[in-house]
């Protein structure tokens, strides 16, 4: 180092000494002062700090693209998307750019389960990285009028990554609980902030899913209109959904520039309300589809994802990001298929069959999870375990169901650590275990049922409900390598048979190793329904009624 860039550094520093003093005198006299104190800074010293400013802020930059040791995370969750509804799976009217896109720059899995057929059971294994089971989240989802929700002992991707310095926000819908006084909303479950809707929209009266039309069935008008939370807070009741999705991507757009101006490292967690029936969307995307209404609010996500990625871009943040991409379960097949499609998998939503947990889901992180295509077994009780190895977040002291996928993401090795996974049916029993198991390409059906919500007009009437709990002894066996359908039972094919008693065995010893939690789903009480007066007033639950002023 020269004599000269000494001295500069010594002058550097008395400035940024003297500066100091100076903030400090001010901030004195201003605690001594009952009025109001002005501080006066010469044009020397503006400039001096205009620049040290300016150094500071490449400085973020240059971190920002040089890659910090952790990753920022980004999850869209999308509600009810089944594994055909996406342009990249094929379906003829259905318009996905972003989605499409943010899919060929990432590791596309194939055949990606998760463990439940409907909402709660599966965001709390999502979240957890544990079967939902463990947590009491089960049977089926819950309503507005249960009082509890996700167990406070839970341990949740939020908090992993708020120990690590990370900012959390969710936006959208949350659907694990909210308790009398808001103890299950987000804020207790390791997120900083949170705006939305706590449970499906169809629990609640829905006024108006699309410009001057009513929403066409299957809402329920027994319970308080649909409440938009602000943390604990409801801010708006019924919450209009037509301004909804808009007011939930402005908000995590906020968010995304203020991290990055801050160069903090985030978590920001977007479980849609899309494309859960009835379907919504806003004037701008109102018939815009080939698809209908369910299109329509196809359009509306996709419009929603493409906002989110160009923002990262726009902050560069995009090269250190991990961007996860899925669906919390298969699609509602009722009303001729107006919740979704299941492609050419078996059934949807509400069975154990594929067309109900495997779903659509990808990854993408630049410089690190390249654009590639995978057949490898994986699950959602994966993300957590692979989230906290990519930022180094601990996880020690929880007893995981999922797996570090981390290594296989980032091509280390060319096989998922999952060989096993448990399918739960929508309303799992101690007596009666997982309905099925899936091993590597192999799917064994010990049980099954069918369900009002793959639609009893369905032309496959093992998906109906009138298709009772049947057990299988021996049971259905299917190689889903070529046979994706589930039609062709192999369970007498000598072939298969070692592999069969080896499904068996382990299905046997994860019911032994599972811990299950008393249901939280059973409870009810229609005065634990969040309301925006007063949980006690009259006449209940129109009383709960406050318009965004």
């Amino acid at each position: 180092m020269s004599l000269l860039h000494l001295l500069m550094v010594s002058l550097c520093f008395s400035r940024l000494v003297v500066l100091s003093v100076e903030l400090k005198q001010y901030k004195e006299k201003e605690n001594m002062s009952n009025g109001s104190v002005s501080l006066t800074v010469s044009d020397e010293r503006k400039n001096f700090i205009s620049y040290n400013l300016e150094v500071e802020s490449n400085d973020k930059a240059q971190r920002r693209s040089n890659n910090s040791v952790y990753p920022n995370v980004v999850l869209f969750l999308v509600d009810d998307l089944g594994y055909g509804d996406l342009g990249i799976s094929g379906h003829p009217t259905s318009r996905s750019p972003a989605i499409d896109r943010l899919a060929s720059q990432s590791k596309i899995f194939t055949h990606f389960y998760v463990t439940s057929p409907v909402c709660s059971p599966s965001r709390a294994s999502l979240l957890t990285g544990r079967y939902q089971v463990r947590s009491g989240i089960y049977p089926g989802a819950l309503g507005a009028d249960n009082p509890r929700g996700l167990p406070l002992n839970e341990t949740t991707i939020a908090e992993i990554l708020k120990k690590k310095g990370y900012r959390t926000l969710i936006v959208g819908k949350w659907h694990l609980g909210v308790g009398y006084e808001g103890e299950y909303l987000p804020a207790h479950h390791g997120f900083d902030d949170y705006l939305g809707v706590p449970y499906s929209h169809d629990m609640c009266p829905c006024y108006a899913c699309f410009p001057d039309k009513p929403c066409e069935g299957g809402c329920s008008t027994s319970h308080v209109s649909c409440p938009l939370f602000s943390n604990t807070t409801i801010i708006e009741q019924p919450m209009q959904l037509q301004s909804l999705t808009g007011k939930l991507v402005d908000k995590a757009k906020q968010f995304l520039k203020d991290s990055a101006q801050d160069d903090a490292p985030f978590f920001l967690y977007m479980p849609f309300m899309h494309v859960h029936h009835p379907q919504f969307s806003s004037e701008e995307f109102s018939g815009k589809s080939a698809r209908g209404i369910f299109g329509d609010a196809l359009l509306e996500l996709d419009h929603s994802i493409d906002t989110i990625l160009q923002t990262l871009d726009t902050f560069d943040l995009a090269d250190n990001t991990v961007v996860w991409f899925l669906s919390d379960n298969g699609p509602s097949l009722r009303r001729h298929e107006g919740g979704g499609c299941a492609g050419a998998l078996r059934c949807g939503k509400g069975t154990a069959w594929e067309g109900g947990v495997r779903v659509p889901a990808f990854v993408r992180w630049p410089g690190h999870i390249g654009p590639s295509r995978t057949g490898e077994l994986l699950s959602s009780l994966e993300v957590l375990p692979t989230i906290a190895a990519l930022t180094g977040a601990d996880t020690s002291g929880l007893k995981l169901d999922g797996f570090d996928a981390s290594d296989f993401l980032l091509d280390k090795t060319s096989e998922s650590p999952r060989e096993y996974f448990a399918v739960y049916p929508m309303d799992p029993s101690q007596e009666t275990g997982p309905h099925a198991v899936v091993y590597r390409h192999l799917k064994a059906h010990f049980f099954t049922i069918g369900d009002l919500l793959s639609d009893d007009q369905n032309y496959d009437e093992i998906c109906t409900s009138r298709h009772l709990l049947t057990e299988h002894n021996p049971p259905l066996l299917y190689d889903l390598s070529v046979d994706p359908g589930e039609r062709w039972n192999v369970a007498n094919d000598t072939s298969f048979k070692i592999s069969l008693i080896e499904m068996t065995a382990w299905r046997q010893a994860h019911m032994v190793d599972m811990t299950w939690m008393p249901s939280v789903t059973n409870d009810h009480d229609k005065y634990s329904e969040p309301c925006c007066t007063d949980h006690y007033c009259e006449p209940f639950p129109s009383c709960c009624d406050c318009p965004l002023k």
